[in-house]
């Protein structure tokens, strides 16, 4: 933003969307506050239609946040079949995803002490009905096929699955969204895998196709919980580490 009509833009972009309560806008600061029940990837793409990039800072409550990027296991499963006469680029042609990239993102907020949003979205991948589901470990060294059953509960007992999260309708473009709550807290969950599938969420070991992705469930900051500038893993500045991770499929 350089100008307050810009402020002015990007308030009303997201007093358009439904349940956005309050909007602060700082100009010095270029930040965006933004009080509500949307969902945040709505909220990311509301400012971005106005021609401006955003970078999210945190939902909710310092330790009552998760995020998960979801990625593709299909392709090295692939791998290992491939024989001389089919080089691993035919191979990698053949498949609707290419390899390893980010197909979703998953952002995981805790309202309330019996209540967690979950704002799913998905890309690149086949047309058609999925569904999402925690997994009870998080374990990715074979893909889905060694993340277990579906979640029970963080005691481990043997009382009916809490991690079937429901359905996500995956249009001609390989695009889904899912926004929904669901009765669990952020901090039962960090450290399990979340796998979305075409296939039967409740069968004990999935398998590792070109319609499932899954990843590791993580603890995210809280609103404002961190104002770093520079990725101290790459040290390159957030907008740069940004543009790199878009380029690889992240939304």
């Amino acid at each position: 933003m350089t100008c307050e009509s810009c402020v002015r833009s990007v308030s009303d972009s997201l007093y358009a969307l439904e349940g956005i309560n309050r909007v602060d806008a700082d100009l010095e600061k270029q930040q965006v506050a933004v009080e509500g029940t949307a969902a945040p990837s709505r909220i990311v793409q509301a400012i971005e239609a106005t021609g401006r990039d955003a970078i999210l800072r945190g939902s909710g409550t310092t330790n009552g946040a998760a995020v998960c990027i979801l990625e593709t296991f299909h392709q090295r499963q692939d791998d290992d079949d491939v024989t001389e006469s089919q080089p691993a680029a035919a191979t990698q042609t053949m498949s609707w995803l290419d390899p390893r990239n980010v197909r979703g993102l998953a952002r995981m907020v805790s309202v309330s002490p019996d209540t967690t949003i979950v704002d799913l979205t998905v890309h690149g991948v086949k047309p058609g009905k999925y569904n999402a589901t925690i997994r009870e470990y998080g374990n990715l060294e074979h893909g889905a096929s060694s993340t277990g059953p579906a979640w029970t509960s963080s005691a481990g007992d043997s009382s009916e699955p809490r991690g079937f999260l429901g359905t996500i309708d995956v249009d001609q473009d390989g695009k889904g969204v899912m926004f929904t709550d669901h009765p669990l807290q952020v901090w039962e969950i960090i450290g399990h895998a979340m796998v979305v599938t075409q296939q039967d969420a409740s069968k004990a070991e999935l398998d590792n196709n070109e319609s499932t992705v899954l990843g590791v469930i993580a603890r995210s900051a809280g609103m404002w919980d961190n104002d770093k500038a520079v990725c101290s893993c790459t040290g390159k500045t957030l907008w740069e580490e940004r543009k790199d991770q878009v380029s690889k499929g992240m939304i």
